[in-house]
């Protein structure tokens, strides 16, 4: 799997084919300035939960280029009257698509439209196909229940967790996160974009350096394998 970051909580992942873009808020990142939207054509769009600073760019990037929106039944319905089609889900549900099995699991966050409707419940999504398994938790706190991820999802071989506290959970908090999952490759999102999520990347590195797990601290605009 290819996996680009463009900042905050957005990334691109390509699997089986397919280009899965998350959480797509890019031109109102202050980070992510160097970042051509118009260049992203994904095949889907994976949203997490309905606050702006995930959601900036789906209507932007799903007209331009077709993307289907994976999202829970008020996110999906609420882009619909845009003219955007999507695949509504629900916590707990799974379903296959053309690029591999998705669960929309549970997320500790709240959740609203940048217009103030209802956002539904926030989630996250796991993601397994021949290529791997991996987990993208959205913005959320952390809770006991995601031990329940390896019950009943194959073996994470990474996971997207937020780090930047304030607004989620802290990375002390996602380090413990990595071992209720059982993942010991965690890539680190929600960080640095805003002063109140600004962390020390050295420390937040020890934290899961301690419990034997590696936090990669991506870069904004670049490509990597995993």
């Amino acid at each position: 799997m290819t996996i680009t970051y463009f900042g905050q909580s957005c990334f691109l992942i390509e699997t089986q084919g397919k280009s899965l873009l998350f959480d797509p808020m890019i031109s109102s990142n202050p980070l992510a300035l160097s970042v051509d939207i118009s260049s992203i054509k994904p095949d889907y769009i994976l949203l997490s939960h309905g606050h702006e600073d995930h959601c900036a760019d789906v209507e932007t990037i799903a007209k331009a280029s077709n993307a289907t929106l994976i999202s829970n039944f008020e996110i999906v319905s609420w882009f619909s009257k845009k003219h955007i089609s999507g695949h509504p889900m629900n916590t707990g549900g799974k379903f296959q698509f053309d690029f591999g099995w998705v669960k929309y699991v549970h997320a500790v966050h709240s959740s609203s439209m940048p217009d103030g409707a209802y956002g539904g419940t926030a989630g996250g999504f796991v993601i397994w196909n021949s290529e791997g398994c991996f987990y993208f938790a959205g913005d959320t706190a952390l809770y006991s229940d995601m031990a329940l991820i390896p019950k009943t999802c194959p073996k994470l071989d990474f996971a997207i967790l937020p780090i930047g506290d304030n607004f989620t959970m802290g990375y002390q908090d996602a380090s413990i996160a990595s071992e209720y999952i059982e993942c010991d490759q965690i890539i680190g999102c929600h960080f640095d974009t805003f002063a109140p999520i600004k962390i020390n990347h050295q420390k937040a590195k020890e934290a899961f350096k301690r419990k034997r797990k590696t936090l990669v601290l991506p870069q904004i605009g670049k490509s990597f394998d995993l």
